[in-house]
C-alpha cells in the first residue's frame, strides 16, 4: 500500500511538473514573437502610427495567461483580458479586480503623447501562482505521506507487539495447567491424611488463586465478557486475599460504604489482577510496610477507583513510560504488569488508568475510570437502535 501511494504521488507530481513546463513554453513562445514583431516594427519606418496603437492592443488582447487591465490617465478601463466576469457584473468585477492590481505592484506606464499617457495594470498568471505553491503542496504531500509511513509502521509495531503478548500468555496458561491438575490431584490425596484442615483449605484456595491466573493469561488477545456486577465486591475479594499472604506490616484501607453497591460491566478476574497487580507494586514502592489506601466514588457517568500508597513515589518524568512494555524499576521482572493493565482497563472495559498524583517520598495515587452500568446500557440501547 505505501509503495503505492508513493508511485501515486511520484506520477501525480510528474505530470503537473509536465503540464507546468508546457504552460511555461507556451507563454515564452508567445513573448518571443512579440519581441521579434516588435523589434521589427522599431527598425521599419513609421508608415501608420495607428498601426502601432493597433499591435499594442493586438499584445494585450492576444495575451491568454496574464490578468490585464488597460486604464487611461484618469483610470477609466479602456480593456481587459484573462479576467473572468459576466456582462451583468462587467463593470464591478473590473473595478474589484483594478483596486487589487493597484495595491499588489505599480502599473506599466505608456506614454502615448506629451498629453496622453496610458497605464496597464496586471497580476500573476495561474501559470506563475501554480508554480509558486507547488513547492509548498509538494511538502505537504511528503509531510503527508510520512505521517501515513509513521502511523503504518507505528500500527505494525503495535501489531507484533500484541501477537507477541498474546502467544506469551497462551504459552504461559498452558504450561501452568499441568502442574496445576497435579496439585489438585496432591490435595486430594492430603484429604485422606491426618493433616490439619485448616491447611489444605488455604493449598485449595491457592490452587484456585492459580486457576484465575491461568484463566486470566488465556483470555489475553480474545474478548472477555463483561458481566455487570458490583465493582466493591471485586475489589474486596480480592484485598482479603492479598491481606493473608503480605506483610502484617502493610496495611488495607477500604474507604467506601460496605452496603453500597457500585455497578458497572467488568471482568471481575481480569480487573482482580489489576487490582492485585497495583497493590503489589505499591508494597514494593512502601517497602513492604505502609498503607495502601483503596476508594470508590461514583459522579455523573463514571465510576472512580483510586489506589493510594505512601511509598517512594514515581518521578513526573515517568508518568506515561510507566505503562509501556519493559519499563520496570525493579531489578527482577520484565516490566508487563503495568502494560497489561492499562490494556485490561483501556482496551477491555473502555475505562482510564492514569497516575493521577504521585511526589517523591510521600507516594502514588493510581485512578481508574469505569463506566456506570446505566450508562452502559443505555449506550449499547442507543447503538442497537
Amino acid at each position: 500500500m505505501l509503495i503505492l501511494i508513493a508511485i501515486i504521488i511520484g506520477a501525480a507530481s510528474f505530470q503537473y511538473t509536465n503540464w507546468l513546463a508546457r504552460k511555461m513554453a507556451e507563454e515564452e513562445h508567445k513573448s518571443v514573437a512579440m519581441w521579434a514583431e516588435a523589434t521589427r516594427r522599431l527598425t521599419a519606418p513609421v508608415e501608420d502610427p495607428d498601426d502601432n496603437m493597433s499591435f499594442l492592443v493586438s499584445i494585450l488582447e492576444g495575451n491568454t495567461g496574464i490578468p490585464i487591465i488597460w486604464t487611461d490617465s484618469i483610470q477609466n478601463i479602456i480593456s481587459a483580458a484573462n479576467i473572468e466576469y459576466s456582462e451583468k457584473r462587467k463593470d464591478q468585477v473590473l473595478q474589484r479586480e483594478l483596486a487589487k492590481m493597484m495595491h499588489d505592484r505599480p502599473p506599466i506606464k505608456i506614454v502615448i503623447s506629451e498629453h496622453e499617457v496610458q497605464y496597464i495594470y496586471y497580476r500573476d498568471s495561474k501559470t506563475l501562482q501554480n508554480l509558486k505553491y507547488f513547492p509548498l503542496i509538494q511538502i505537504a504531500v511528503i509531510g503527508l505521506f510520512v505521517t501515513i509511513v509513521y502511523f503504518t509502521i507505528n500500527s505494525s509495531r503495535k501489531a507484533e507487539q500484541n501477537q507477541v503478548w498474546v502467544g506469551m500468555s497462551k504459552e504461559t496458561a498452558h504450561q501452568l495447567g499441568t502442574p496445576i491438575s497435579s496439585l489438585m490431584a496432591w490435595v486430594e490425596l492430603l484429604k485422606t491424611q491426618d493433616i490439619d484442615e485448616k491447611l489444605i483449605d488455604e493449598f485449595e484456595k491457592d490452587i484456585l488463586r492459580l486457576e484465575k491466573i491461568t484463566e486470566r493469561f488465556s483470555k489475553i488477545g480474545s474478548k472477555p465478557e463483561l458481566k455487570i456486577d458490583d465493582l466493591r465486591k471485586t475489589i474486596v475479594s480480592t484485598v482479603t486475599y492479598l491481606q493473608s499472604r503480605t506483610s502484617q506490616k502493610v496495611q488495607y484501607d477500604m474507604q467506601f460504604p460496605a452496603d453500597r453497591s457500585y455497578i458497572t460491566p467488568h471482568n471481575a478476574a481480569l480487573l482482580s489482577w489489576v487490582i492485585e497487580n497495583l497493590c503489589k507494586n505499591a508494597i514494593d514502592a512502601m517497602g513492604n510496610s505502609g498503607k495502601i489506601t483503596l476508594l470508590l466514588r461514583e459522579e455523573d457517568n463514571q465510576i472512580y477507583f483510586d489506589i493510594r500508597d505512601n511509598g517512594k513515589g514515581i518521578p513526573k518524568s515517568q508518568f506515561k513510560t510507566i505503562f509501556d512494555p519493559g519499563f520496570t524499576t525493579k531489578k527482577r521482572g520484565w516490566g508487563l504488569g503495568l502494560s497489561l493493565a492499562k490494556r485490561i482497563i483501556e482496551n477491555y472495559h473502555q475505562g482510564k488508568i492514569f497516575i493521577k498524583q504521585s511526589e517523591i517520598g510521600k507516594g502514588t495515587t493510581f485512578r481508574i475510570i469505569l463506566k456506570k452500568a446505566d450508562f452502559f446500557q443505555q449506550k449499547t440501547k442507543s447503538i442497537i437502535n
